[in-house]
């Protein structure tokens, strides 16, 4: 933990080497790859996104061997190591995964702490603690997602395990900017399906917080379940509400105006065209 103004913040070494959760890699990044996190956090920060942050970036000595396109051609690269920080680093997939398991007291011991360090909004002695944490991290989740869209970002690999709990951007592996608008921009070589395109992004955001719905239902009681639905329901106007007013702005429409949406619309269409 790092303290800086009373914050406290989480610290994280990318390419240190293996872990208990590297799978079958080799733990190790390249240095072009760590430059280009190093980079976008950053600028994303200062976009105003919420984002995991880059506070040194070392080069290594050791090579490191990967596939960048995907091709079979691999090379050796010069490797490299970036201590990134975050209030947090719990993800979606950190939730999904104990429940996954049958790991219930855990769940229920991990997701009060999260509460708890995360969200202090919400008092621990709630019976309904869960349910107002899930109606947060939607709302905020769908924010997240149309501020990403503001600014022609696409993540590339929006697995649940690479969507925070607190709703910051983390994980930078083949993100992109479009140049100009294309729903179907995939920045990830490796996504032939065209998953994970930027027009699919706030759809997949619902999907992973479906995902979560399921994570935290052995906690809920039927009637928190039905109403996790309905806050789940209510995603879709979430974002679209915050999608709308984050394009307004970019185009200085003032007050409100039926047609705003439309005109919204076409100049997309318009930059789709060009």
């Amino acid at each position: 933990y790092f303290c800086r103004h009373g914050e406290r913040w989480e610290l994280q070494l990318k390419g240190s080497g293996k872990t208990p959760y590297s799978r079958n890699g080799d733990g190790r990044a390249v240095l072009r790859s760590s430059v280009r996190e190093f980079l976008c956090s950053e600028a994303m920060h200062y976009l105003g996104i919420p984002t995991s942050r880059a506070a040194s970036l070392v080069v290594s000595d050791d090579d490191v061997w990967r596939d960048q396109f995907y091709n079979g051609n691999i090379k050796k690269e010069r490797g490299a190591i970036v201590l990134r920080l975050a209030k947090s680093w719990f993800r979606i997939g950190s939730l999904e995964i104990l429940t996954h398991s049958g790991e219930l007291d855990l769940l229920r011991r991990l997701l009060d702490f999260i509460i708890q360090e995360h969200f202090p909004a919400i008092a621990m002695n709630d019976s309904n603690r869960y349910l107002e944490f899930f109606s947060t991290v939607v709302s905020e989740t769908a924010n997240l997602i149309a501020l990403w869209m503001s600014v022609g970002f696409a993540h590339g690999v929006c697995n649940t395990d690479n969507f925070s709990l607190l709703s910051i951007t983390i994980d930078y592996g083949p993100f992109g900017f479009m140049d100009s608008y294309d729903p179907n921009f995939v920045p990830n070589t490796s996504d032939d399906e065209r998953r994970y395109k930027i027009g699919n992004q706030a759809s997949v955001g619902l999907f992973n917080l479906s995902k979560l719905l399921q994570a935290l239902k052995p906690l809920l009681d039927p009637r928190q379940k039905q109403l996790a639905s309905q806050i789940l329901e209510g995603y879709g106007e979430h974002y679209y509400s915050r999608f709308t007013e984050l394009f307004k702005t970019k185009l200085g429409l003032l007050g409100e105006n039926e047609n705003d949406n439309f005109l919204i619309a076409f100049f997309l269409k318009v930059s789709l065209l060009c």
